[in-house]
């Protein structure tokens, strides 16, 4: 089925914090179901995950573990009622500590290929808000990620310069989403050179893209669009007037009614594959904001506002169609969808502005 069907539904932040932040509570105290990803090296390695991972041993597997901890401290930046603040906040505590933090990074150093590109967008992301926090109690747990910076910034750098071609498919091995959020943590680390190698791969990986064919878009598994996310980082990298040049040709095939600004039908809300559209709708959704936000930065003479109106015209719809699921009964589900969820959510409300 889907959610867009539904009545009208309150989409804004301050409606969902609450429900969210108890999923996120759960989320990142859960330890089983755990789809460990580790490759064993030998009949003796047989670490338990929470030994592997001490930081990310929950949310079903560590890339989610992650970007949960990721809404965990989003949210309380943003405001909750005061015990679901300290329960958010004593995790936190307890997860990211400069030892535990130690340990993931020596992980990654030793294991290179582990999580690339989405793991590590993801912990750079969250290693970003850490340290920018508008809580001082989350915001006090920054010095740990030093070294889990280091190691990102070496791995991401040594792929992309080892890489002649991107990844361009819907799951977790797409390069655009990967370098975005990488790109949007490096600037706010201060990381300049790591900032500079995302830019000069975006260029050299997506620069000359033009048509992109969004009608063979969406299989069966698919969280992300190929398409938008390579946009959604094209906005991020270039200028305005740029960015609305490129866009024009990029999106010169999408018209009213494609498949591309629809919401997604999911028949067997228990299949894990399956309930990946419902995150393909969410995260649609926020790339859908930012692409238009970006087009009409030009003003109102800018070439692609025609497709930031059919954007914008999709974006609420798309938002709506995974929100009922992010804080569902199906663990296959909610162990993940509610941070693609809040970060439509960001965007939709910084679009407003």
């Amino acid at each position: 089925m889907s959610h867009s069907d539904a009545a009208p539904i309150d989409l804004t932040r301050a409606a969902w914090a609450d429900r969210f932040a108890a999923v996120a509570a759960d989320n990142t105290t859960r330890e089983y179901p755990y789809a460990a990803h580790h490759a064993t090296s030998g009949p003796d390695d047989r670490a338990l995950p929470v030994e592997l991972h001490p930081a990310f041993a929950t949310s079903y597997d560590w890339h989610s573990s992650v970007h949960m901890h990721w809404l965990a401290a989003r949210l309380v930046a943003h405001g909750l009622p005061t015990d679901l603040e300290a329960r958010l906040t004593s995790i936190l505590q307890a997860h990211l500590t400069t030892d535990h933090l130690a340990t993931e990074a020596a992980y990654l150093r030793e294991t290179p290929h582990y999580e690339r590109p989405y793991g590590w967008a993801w912990l750079a992301r969250l290693a970003a808000e850490v340290s920018a926090s508008e809580a001082p109690a989350v915001r006090a747990l920054a010095p740990g990620f030093a070294p889990v910076v280091d190691v990102l910034e070496d791995l991401v750098v040594r792929w992309i310069d080892g890489a002649a071609h991107p990844v361009r498919h819907g799951v977790h091995s797409n390069s655009a989403f990967g370098l975005l959020l990488v790109l949007e943590a490096a600037r706010s680390l201060d990381r300049p050179a790591l900032a500079a190698a995302v830019e000069g791969a975006a260029k050299d990986w997506f620069g000359a893209d033009a048509g992109w064919p969004f009608a063979w878009e969406r299989s069966g598994h698919d969280f992300l669009s190929a398409g938008l996310a390579e946009a959604d980082l094209m906005r991020a990298v270039l200028p305005a007037p740029e960015f609305a040049t490129w866009a024009r040709g990029f999106f010169a095939e999408v018209q009213p009614g494609d498949a591309i600004l629809r919401s997604t039908v999911v028949r067997d809300e228990n299949d894990p594959q399956q309930v990946h559209l419902f995150g393909l709708d969410l995260s649609r959704a926020g790339s859908a904001r930012r692409i238009a936000d970006a087009l009409r930065a030009g003003g109102p003479d800018d070439s692609g506002t025609g497709i930031a109106d059919l954007l914008d015209d999709a974006a609420d719809r798309l938002l709506a169609s995974g929100l009922a699921a992010s804080v569902g009964e199906e663990y296959y589900s909610t162990h993940w969808l509610a941070s693609f969820a809040w970060d439509a959510m960001e965007a939709r409300e910084h679009a407003a502005r």
